[in-house]
């Protein structure tokens, strides 16, 4: 096709690492930065022909690795409404990025461009941004490459925030329509965030100190924004771990992964009972909170958490609004802490779905809710308000003062969530308007239910794929014979519970664990990681911990 007569040429520029497979997952394209230039090219030009499919609507490229190691990094493709790319172009991602051959590349455009009855007159829009990665200018410019051979109408965004991305998308192809959602810039991300913030907060006790680490990465430059956007002290904040120019740095014990892994604070925070802390990932999208209680012990207050406080306040927000057949709803991973579930069930007595990991799972399940709040354990998550739910706060007449303050309320809090992706940002701005507003302690919250102590372990092995589930993700099917022994273990502690999955991003798999005490826990856990190891193909050196 001649729309494609430049492709050969700039593919040249960046051929294919011999003996890699590339595979697009949860988290997009994610491995060593430096084996990425051809993947990051091809995305370029997979993301001109997702615009053209969708007549010409923004598409959005992020290059992040997240809450990976500084030495890697990644490439995902954002949606019109600034959602995950639909799962059946996932298999075009990775086809592309496996292409041998720059013809072979041509190809693959094209048979993508026949199967989808793709429009090549259209003019493509993409927008794109990195983080802070040392690989970004590298990698940005293998992307631009892509964007030039289909001639892309194209706008770089620059350093920015996973969710500022998903934002950006999603308020340019909303613009001068009833969804409109915003200014598409970082101007009027603060703008809108930070407003119905301060709309919540208006006339309450003003707040503590919050304490933020922002894992060295791209979240530190843009909360400083967004605190001087707001400029008012209902949002005072100390930035720790905010080192963007120094190489190693990145997600090294800091950062929400950190914390809420190893249940400890991150480096360069020290922790007074009663102040509030919290964490960011590298690229902003996750956050876990913090606390020390009176004897000066870490408390964790991580995603299932922040879903529990967020659905609680809600629910009572509903009831008040006194909005017929509006219901909050809440969606978990097979992470979530099984005290979390029992709460959100038997006490808040409120509907809850289990979905697969990954944001886009549960973003999924959430969309089938009036209101439905959804947030992994590791702090990624948000909510959505579906548009039977906007028609009918819209279309409420409220009989009271209480019931008008109530949708009012709820009209501000939709204005303050990102609902296109977890926002770390605007996560805290939630958690900190129901604190402020409930005039709760980090304490207070946390004493809704005690968790059942847990461990998260990661076992490096030699082929993640080989690891396969059904359930959620919460029962092996595959290699044989290990979810029964996996079970035999568990049964043996009060309350246990354990399953393992596989890595979205990385050659490992994950070994969750619970039980009724601390010790049973850990035990559990670091049997599970040592029958992983041993039956499974650990790589390496066999952890000493591993029973």
């Amino acid at each position: 096709m001649a729309v494609f007569e430049n492709v050969s040429q700039y593919s040249a520029k960046h051929p294919k690492p011999a003996g890699i497979t590339f595979a697009y997952g949860t988290a997009g394209f994610r491995t060593i930065g430096e084996t990425l230039g051809s993947t990051v090219f091809r995305v370029g030009l997979l993301a001109a022909l997702r615009s053209q499919s969708k007549k010409g609507k923004a598409i959005g490229v992020m290059i992040t690795a997240s809450h990976n190691h500084e030495r890697d990094n990644g490439i995902k493709l954002v949606d019109p409404m600034g959602e995950m790319l639909q799962q059946s172009w996932e298999g075009y991602c990775s086809e592309m990025a496996n292409a041998e051959t720059d013809d072979q590349v041509v190809q693959v455009l094209t048979s993508i461009a026949q199967a989808e009855g793709i429009d090549l007159s259209v003019t493509p829009r993409v927008v794109y941004a990195r983080d802070t990665r040392p690989s970004g200018p590298m990698l940005q410019a293998a992307l631009e490459d892509g964007l030039a051979a289909l001639a892309v109408d194209a706008t770089n965004y620059g350093i920015v925030t996973t969710p500022q991305l998903h934002y950006f998308v999603r308020c340019l192809n909303t613009a001068g329509t009833p969804a409109a959602y915003g200014e598409p810039t970082e101007a009027g991300y603060y703008e809108k965030y930070g407003q119905a913030f301060l709309r919540l907060v208006d006339g309450r006790p003003t707040p503590t100190t919050l304490y933020i680490d922002a894992a060295n990465g791209v979240g530190a430059p843009q909360v400083r924004k967004l605190a001087a956007a707001i400029n008012s002290p209902y949002f005072n904040i100390d930035v720790r771990n905010s080192d963007t120019e120094t190489l190693g740095k990145l997600n090294i014990d800091c950062g929400a992964d950190y914390v809420k892994s190893n249940q400890r604070q991150p480096v360069g925070m020290t922790m007074q009972p009663g102040a509030r802390y919290c964490s960011f990932d590298g690229d902003a999208d996750r956050i876990v909170y913090y606390y020390a209680d009176e004897s000066g012990a870490f408390c964790l207050l991580d995603g299932d958490k922040i879903s529990t406080l967020i659905a609680t306040y809600l629910r009572d927000l509903v009831s008040t609004a006194g909005v017929e057949d509006l219901e909050v709803g809440v969606v978990q991973t097979a992470y979530a802490n099984g005290s979390s579930t029992s709460y959100i069930k038997d006490t808040l007595q409120l509907p809850t779905v289990f979905a697969k990991t990954g944001v886009k799972h549960l973003h999924h399940e959430a969309e089938k809710m009036s209101i439905g709040v959804y947030f992994e354990a590791n702090g990624h998550g948000t909510v959505l308000f579906n548009t039977s739910a906007v028609a009918k706060l819209q279309a409420a007449t409220p009989q009271t003062p209480a019931q008008a303050d109530a949708i009012k309320r709820l009209w501000n809090l939709r204005d303050l969530i990102n609902e296109s992706v977890g926002d770390a940002m605007a996560d805290m701005l939630l958690v900190e308007t129901i604190l402020i507003c409930k005039d709760w302690t980090p304490a207070q919250w946390d004493a809704a239910y005690n968790d059942m102590p847990s461990r998260l372990l990661k076992v490096v092995v030699a082929d993640r794929n080989l690891f396969k589930t059904t359930n959620a993700e919460q029962t092996l099917t595959s290699p044989d014979n290990l979810q029964p022994f996996i079970d035999s273990l568990a049964a043996k502690f009060p309350r246990g519970r354990s399953f393992v999955r596989p890595s979205g991003t990385e050659d490992a798999v994950r070994v969750y664990a619970e039980a009724a005490t601390r010790t049973d826990c850990d035990q559990l856990a670091y049997s599970v990681a040592g029958a992983v190891f041993d039956r499974a193909g650990g790589r390496g050196e066999r952890p000493a911990e591993f029973l």
